[in-house]
């Protein structure tokens, strides 16, 4: 075998091949009939169209492509602002009972996550920690939590290969995660059949069926739209940034979207004649844009070869996570949410989230609800728990579970 060669790709290029991704999957979901019934988003299709050519050039041609992304990060912080700008107190209030309850679910299944991970390694007879690297470490905590906890079990329990193992998971779970949300709120839908309320406002993407009389998109919309962003961002990283100064770690994304929640129920109310950019169609595209070209970018980045690595046992194992967690979403959480339209939107983000992540969640409730008709509530209460209790609680049940 001839010496691998690593191509680094910089990072305007690695946008502009996101946004070419994104096309091909635009291009694929108008052809194949499967994706659009499914509801399967556009940068999925395409992104893992994208990983079997990285794939194929590193399985034949000897070259490893890396992307740079860190444009793509910064996508990420501005598509949760956006929903933070489209966040209303009212709303908020009016949701707290279906958070609350979609808090409570998320740390039932994290716990289920784990028990799962740790039936498995008995099954297949791996060691116990490796439970929570195919569990919730790697699952609902996403690349980010899986190397944040890898090196602890790799020290603690003498297990070498845990980043390998616990990245290699996570990959594979965005895979998954990104294939059964949109025939999940399918099945939902056409079941019981449901409808959309169709006074809702679409807070991501516009709906396909867009109306000649709903207000247009012009270039002042998308400038102040494009400016409450910033505005909102800047904010949003002097306070990161002071938090951090006082021993306080959060996402920037999240004190970013705290912030836009905030100028968004005070600016309008303060200064009733300035135009603002909630909940307008304009908000929606830029909010569709960094949400598609992030998600795009993450799954063509994948390098799928680590994969190679990933023995019968561990996917055996996430076989099992993603059985549960559809039979979860079905016979529990789609019940308790209210079983209404909402709830199957809920469905498919919820399966999105528990196996891959936020943006993953989101993209399957916009691929959903640009097709059936908008789900404004489920936009905001499943970030709100996705980005900013999550993390907390699947700490806390991490260590709990290491400490058998």
């Amino acid at each position: 075998m001839s010496e691998l060669e690593v191509l680094q790709v910089p990072d305007f290029i690695a946008l502009t091949a996101g946004i070419t991704v994104y096309f091909v999957g635009v291009v694929l979901t108008r052809r194949i009939a499967f994706l659009r019934e499914y509801n399967i988003p556009e940068p999925v299709s395409g992104g893992l169209i994208a990983a079997l050519v990285t794939l194929a050039a590193y399985q034949f041609l000897d070259i490893a492509i890396a992307f740079d992304l860190s444009t793509r990060d910064r996508l990420l912080v501005y598509f949760f602002t956006a929903i933070g700008l489209n966040a209303r107190v009212i709303d908020l209030i009016r949701g707290g009972k279906p958070l609350a309850i979609l808090l409570g679910l998320t740390v039932a299944f994290i716990i289920i996550q784990n028990i799962i991970g740790l039936l498995g390694t008995f099954i297949f007879g791996l060691p116990q920690p490796v439970s929570v690297l195919a569990g919730s470490a790697s699952l609902i905590g996403g690349h980010g939590t899986t190397i944040a906890w890898a090196p602890v079990i790799s020290e603690r329990f003498d297990i070498p290969n845990a980043l390998e193992i616990g990245i290699a998971c996570a990959t594979l779970g965005l895979i998954m995660a990104s294939l059964i949300g949109g025939p999940i709120a399918k099945f939902l839908i056409e079941r019981n059949k449901l409808e959309a309320d169709k006074s809702g406002v679409s807070l991501v993407g516009l709906p396909y069926d867009t109306d000649e009389d709903k207000p247009s998109i012009n270039h002042l919309t998308l400038m102040g739209a494009l400016l409450a962003l910033h505005v909102a961002i800047i904010i949003g990283y002097v306070i990161h940034e002071e938090l951090e100064n006082l021993g306080f770690k959060l996402p920037l994304f999240v004190t970013c979207l705290l912030t836009a929640i905030i100028l968004s129920n005070t600016v309008p109310r303060l200064l009733p004649k300035l135009p603002w950019p909630a909940r307008t169609p304009a908000l929606a595209v830029l909010s569709d844009y960094s949400l598609n070209i992030f998600l795009a970018m993450s799954l063509m980045s994948m390098q799928l070869w680590t994969l190679s690595g990933l023995a019968g046992p561990l996917l055996g194992i996430l076989a099992m996570q993603a059985i549960v967690a559809v039979l979860f979403i079905l016979f529990i959480l789609f019940r308790v949410m209210g079983g209404n339209y909402e709830a199957a939107v809920l469905g498919a983000g919820f399966g999105g989230f528990t196996l891959g992540a936020t943006p993953t969640a989101v993209a399957n409730m916009t691929a959903v609800t640009k097709k059936h008709g908008p789900a404004p509530n489920a936009f905001i209460i499943l970030p709100l728990v996705a980005a900013f209790f999550v993390d907390i609680a699947n700490a806390f049940i991490i260590q709990h579970f290491l400490s058998f």
